[in-house]
């Protein structure tokens, strides 16, 4: 026992002290007096329990009775020691020490001070900590009691006594639907044990038992909330010690929604693919909605489990959907075994499993659909994907007559499916270039080219057959012609790549989608291309191109991570062991690039990173750059060079702060590749613009003439300069383009820089025009 005064050396002194006293009593089987402080003596009786590093079950009957009489007082222990007693209670039992009654006798007296979230709080690593399984067992009944709010707290109560009160989901499931819950207590008190990561059939079987109609409804009702929520402002930790902080779900909540997912499994409902796939992309996303950070890893994978157990070719384009979206590791990887599975299944790959599943949601060749509401005629559009509605008349109205519009609800439900469809598939066919996948022809004028959804992302782009031309594809009566021939059904096709033509041949296919009017789902034609440089050749094993820039940190991040870049968060935190510095990482084509980044600003600030070397390895071994191939090679620094034009602080003067010279050398400095595409697609636009005549395309600028001054927007950043003397002119850019909205592109820009420049300069060519203040300021 701990008798010795050197047991109590690393105490502080006036503790030690006290616990030297209490040693000489507990010999003589005395208690102190009244005058004692009590916490301190509860804590030391906490402290004799321990038999020492071999653990047993033998303790002194003084000890005991002193343990035993801490217990039976009401003694103000705060949290804090309340949860230290907890925490030693529960250390020593997984040393050994066996008398789980005494060991937690003082910890589950001190707990009945708290309310019961504090309760369950303190419990917490005994009723779900490894190594505890015993005295959980033995304990059961006194946890039990202490958890169970009274009768007088209504079905709120009972859901709290159930999950605690963790977070806004679990606050809301108490608040809004506690009495519904607790008329399915017993299938409520099952979801809330599905802790493992599938579930059992013994579980399934048990949870279709409890089951009702009521039940089920509920179960839709709830995911729709969860699907629709996007966490809250919680306080965390109590106390002196509680700060404010955004919280998602707690593991409690986590568990009973875990169970709501897995009894979706025994809802035979058109309803749960879809709902089950926005839980998905919901969870496995972040706060702008993309998929570089994840609000909650284990949520997603109970939906991606769902999904994979209901199987068949319903779930390949929510499961490729979610596999666009969400960029987890762990996330990834069940999505691949799950597609992989159902391909196995129906005797694919997983890309020609993908190929097939692409619904046509009913529309016809030429992408519509249409339907009759009362005397109307509703149209589903997937050009622009919209629904129109025309009258008896024939006339094209805004909207249908209020007491017809509760009907649309299924086709505004297909229209939301439509356009997560034609995300996916426009992504699918750009990693299809990257990937240099292959086709018989067949498979391509089936699949794509005749499809109502990718068809006409598909007939936008340039196709080639193996040692033959590229073309666009050309329908004719007998079937997809390319360059003026039709390939053989088994010819063998794919997506062309400028990285493989001449220079000329670029040229000439980007003069021909101008003449042509052939606007590009993504940029094929006008892609940037990045080779090898000397530079790189001589660095030998990376590339420093994209080294130096400072980025907007959470920007970049969510621009890499919808591109399949992955690694974990940094920021101003645990600076010993690194977390202000990382990398992104991409695997492409058996190669992998590490791209290294640091955090250089202060806490409290926006966070910004710099970006460091990018390096490229096979087989986890780093590879010489000469080596890289090219594909590989331009595709990964377009990414990287991506993400410098979209996230740098040179776009942005109010980041520039300490930065001021990066700010002005790369908002106004020599061109990267991607700003180089963008002067060359320019130089074959402006000519046929109304406000030619005003505009000069230099080497890094668009020049405007204006009536009041001249301008020039630098084709990078789109920053803008006034001549004579460079004065910097702040312009914001306002949604929907003005007078550039209807300027043809020859590639889906989306707000892009592209339009931002072409914005900038129809609003300065009629300058005298401009009424906004923050700008006709800046003017003079």
């Amino acid at each position: 026992m701990m008798t010795s005064a050197g047991k109590w050396d690393h105490l502080e002194p006036a503790t030690r002290a006290a616990y030297l006293r209490f040693d000489e009593l507990t010999e003589q089987g005395l208690e102190p007096g009244l005058d004692v402080d009590w916490r301190v003596y509860g804590t030391y009786a906490q402290m004799r329990l321990w038999l020492g590093p071999e653990g047993g079950h033998d303790y002194d009957e003084r000890v005991l009775r002193m343990v035993r009489s801490v217990a039976e007082r009401d003694i103000d222990f705060t949290y804090l020691e309340a949860h230290h007693l907890m925490e030693r209670a529960g250390y020593w039992v997984r040393q050994g020490h066996t008398r789980y009654e005494e060991l937690f006798r003082i910890p589950l007296a001190a707990a009945r001070r708290f309310d019961h979230q504090q309760r369950r709080e303190l419990l917490r690593r005994l009723t779900s900590g490894p190594g505890l399984k015993e005295a959980r067992a033995l304990l059961a009944g006194q946890v039990t009691e202490l958890l169970t709010e009274p009768a007088e707290n209504g079905p709120a109560g009972v859901v709290r006594t159930e999950i605690g009160d963790t977070d806004p989901f679990a606050r809301m499931l108490a608040e809004e639907y506690g009495a519904r819950l607790a008329e399915v207590l017993p299938l409520f008190r099952h979801w809330n044990t599905a802790r493992s990561t599938r579930p059992s059939a013994r579980w399934l079987r048990n949870a279709e038992r409890m089951l009702t109609p009521g039940a089920v409804a509920l179960v839709r009702e709830l995911l729709t909330r969860l699907a629709a929520y996007r966490g809250g402002d919680w306080v965390v930790g109590y106390g002196d010690n509680e700060w404010r902080d955004k919280v998602f779900l707690r593991e409690d909540t986590i568990v009973v929604v875990r169970g709501i997912l897995w009894t979706c499994q025994v809802i035979d409902e058109r309803w749960v693919t879809s709902l089950v796939t926005d839980v998905a992309t919901t969870c496995g996303t972040g706060s702008n909605g993309m998929g570089s950070t994840c609000r909650c890893e284990p949520v997603t994978n109970a939906a991606v489990g769902v999904l994979a157990r209901r199987g068949g070719l319903d779930v390949i384009v929510p499961l490729s959907r979610i596999q666009a979206k969400v960029r987890a590791r762990s996330v990834q990887r069940n999505l691949s075994l799950a597609l992989d599975a159902v391909a196995a299944a129906n005797g694919l790959t997983r890309e020609q499993l993908l190929d097939r599943a692409v619904p046509t949601f009913g529309l016809d060749a030429g992408g519509v659909r249409e339907e009759r509401i009362g005397d109307y005629r509703v149209r589903l559009c997937a050009g622009v994907p919209a629904l129109r509605y025309v009258n008896a008349a024939g006339k094209t109205v805004k909207s249908l007559p209020k007491e017809l519009r509760a009907e649309l609800s299924d086709l505004r439900a297909v229209l939301k499916e439509l356009k997560l469809a034609q995300a996916a598939e426009r992504f699918r066919l750009e990693q299809a270039i990257v990937q240099e996948r292959t086709w018989q022809w067949r498979e391509v004028s089936e699949y794509f080219l005749d499809h109502p959804v990718t068809g006409p992302y598909a007939r936008a782009l340039v196709w080639q057959i193996a040692g033959g031309r590229a073309a666009l594809p050309v329908k004719t009566p007998d079937g997809w012609e390319l360059a003026g021939h039709r390939p053989a059904p088994d010819a063998v096709a794919g997506l062309w790549h400028p990285i493989h033509a001449t220079a000329g041949e670029v040229a000439a296919w980007r003069d021909h989608l101008i003449e042509s009017g052939v606007r590009q789902p993504f940029k094929q034609v006008f892609r940037e291309l990045y080779p090898l440089t000397p530079a790189e050749e001589r660095t030998g094993t990376f590339s420093n191109r994209f080294a130096g820039h400072v980025l907007r940190y959470g920007q970049a991040r969510t621009l890499l991570g919808q591109r399949g870049w992955t690694g974990r968060s940094i920021g101003n935190w645990d600076y010993d062991n690194g977390g202000d510095q990382g990398e992104v990482v991409r695997d492409l084509a058996g190669w992998q690039a590490r791209w290294a980044l640091h955090i250089v600003s202060g806490y409290g600030d926006p966070l910004l990173c710099a970006t460091e070397a990018i390096t490229f390895h096979r087989d986890g071994r780093p590879a010489s750059m000469a080596d890289v191939p090219p594909l590989v090679l331009s595709e990964i620094l377009r990414e990287a060079d991506l993400a410098v034009g979209v996230a740098s602080v040179a776009r942005d003067e109010q980041a520039l702060i300490g930065h001021e010279r990066y700010w002005h050398s790369h908002g106004f400095g020599e061109l990267t590749e991607t700003a180089k595409t963008r002067r060359e697609a320019l130089a074959r636009l402006l000519p046929r613009l109304k406000i030619a005549s005003r505009l000069e395309l230099t080497d890094r600028f668009l020049v405007v003439r204006g009536d009041l001054k001249t301008y020039k927007i630098h084709l990078g950043s789109a920053n803008v300069l006034m001549e004579p003397n460079d004065a910097y002119l702040c312009i914001v850019p306002a949604g929907g383009g003005g007078a550039a909205g209807s300027v043809f592109l020859p590639f889906e820009d989306d707000g892009g820089t592209l339009s931002v420049i072409l914005s900038k300069a129809f609003l300065l060519a009629d300058d005298t025009a401009i009424t906004d203040p923050t700008i006709t300021r800046q003017l003079g």
